[in-house]
């Protein structure tokens, strides 16, 4: 593996960081559904909460994937992996291009398919049954990263990207808080 220019470390987070960084993104996203929903809702004349689901659903699956596409293809991070320090990169540890951001997106619904299909098929109602499913599925899936060589997640080794700690370089952090040296 080769390091990147900036001299930036390639090291693999924590499993326990990673999953820190999952759980903040999973508020901000609770946000964009929110969000997504009050427009949705007037807009599609929706006076049941189960009514014109299917457009809800694809509206929120577009607007996640841009989301994330836009987030790590422009910088690598959302705002949850700044706040934990890590960085989405390709395997080489270059900046991750739209169309392999895209592939991630789609290939991290691993996290949830399986679980949300033994839900299905168990027949599960209650949002506890099914939230107890989904988060035990999550966390399985998040222990096989143990088993990858340099422990990253399946639909990173499949995408040709990782997650990589980050942090400001100490010359930027301090020209970001202090102002450009004097010349």
């Amino acid at each position: 593996m080769t390091a990147p220019a900036d001299g930036a470390d390639l090291s693999t987070p924590s499993l326990r960081r990673r999953l820190a960084a999952f759980l903040y993104e999973g508020v901000l996203v609770f946000g964009i559904v929110v969000v997504a929903g009050l427009v949705y809702g007037p807009m599609m004349n929706q006076r049941h909460a189960l009514s014109a689901q299917p457009g809800l659903k694809a509206l929120l699956f577009v607007l996640l994937g841009v989301y994330f596409v836009w987030c790590w293809s422009r910088g690598g991070q959302t705002l949850a992996m700044k706040t934990w320090h890590v960085r989405l990169v390709t395997k080489h540890g270059r900046p991750v291009s739209p169309t392999r951001a895209l592939a991630r997106y789609l290939l991290c619904w691993v996290w949830f398919l399986p679980a949300l299909a033994a839900v299905r098929a168990a027949g599960l109602n209650s949002a506890g049954e099914m939230l107890g499913v989904v988060g035990a599925g999550a966390l399985a899936y998040a222990a096989l990263s143990r088993l990858h060589p340099d422990r990253q997640f399946w639909h990173d080794a499949v995408c040709g990207t990782r997650l990589v700690t980050w942090r400001t370089p100490p010359k930027l952090r301090a020209e970001s808080t202090h102002g450009a040296p004097p010349s």
